[in-house]
């Protein structure tokens, strides 16, 4: 128990399931300020469409008795026509009643349960919708996404990329500093690691290159002919 217990612990503390758990709760407060622009620019990009995109539907002509909608409303009818769908569906029932009725907001409730409402459009629940509007929303949320992240992405590496050439800077003028500093010293610093250079240099020159596959296959055939010529 003991050595599993170390084992546990030195799993849980490793770098990497820290970095991931830290990148995991980013992600989550992230996804939140992204969905929150998307909404925003989708309400700006949908401002002019009456009900929004959500309204951009298709019903599908009735293929059968169950999705032709009720009896004197149909497959579908506008948000504005609420008032006159509910009488038709209370006369429906053989129940009549008017918009002053007791009961009205009751009919009126029981009929929205039997449909849904896309933009400013009731349609039938069992009746078949093309939803363009999803899809096309689905399709600028993408885009609205891989925008932002794309732009957000530029930026951090432009961040990143300036502070990587402010250290630069700032390491040389520290060295300039110290050099200037400690002349001598800094004279042989630079001697070494000119010596080092050129060790490297000539190291990489009289390196024996890696043997071909030909170089292989005649080295072979010599052993092979050394070892008949010898039986």
């Amino acid at each position: 128990m003991k050595k599993l217990w170390q084992d546990f612990k030195a799993f849980i503390t490793r770098g990497n399931v820290l970095d991931l758990a830290v990148g995991v709760i980013i992600g989550g407060a992230f996804n939140a300020i992204v969905t929150a622009l998307v909404n925003i620019l989708l309400s700006v990009c949908t401002w002019g469409v009456p009900g929004g995109l959500k309204g951009l539907i298709t019903v599908l002509p009735a293929a059968n008795p169950a999705q032709e909608g009720i009896a004197g409303i149909g497959q579908k009818f506008a948000a504005a026509d609420i008032v006159e769908a509910t009488i038709n569906f209370a006369n429906a029932q053989g129940v009549t009643i008017t918009k002053d009725s007791d009961t009205f907001v009751q009919w009126q409730n029981a009929l929205l349960t039997k449909y849904t409402l896309h933009g400013t459009t009731y349609t039938y629940n069992m009746s078949a919708v093309i939803d363009w509007g999803t899809f096309i929303n689905a399709i600028i949320s993408f885009l609205i996404i891989a925008i932002t992240l794309f732009i957000i992405v530029k930026v951090a590496a432009s961040v990143s990329k300036k502070r990587a050439e402010l250290k630069i800077k700032a390491e040389q003028a520290a060295y300039q500093a110290w050099a200037k500093a400690h002349p001598e010293e800094a004279k042989a610093k630079e001697e070494a690691e000119a010596a080092a250079k050129a060790r490297a240099e000539e190291a990489l020159a009289n390196a024996v290159p890696p043997a071909t596959t030909d170089d292989v296959v005649k080295l072979l055939a010599e052993i092979k002919d050394e070892l008949a010529a010898k039986k």
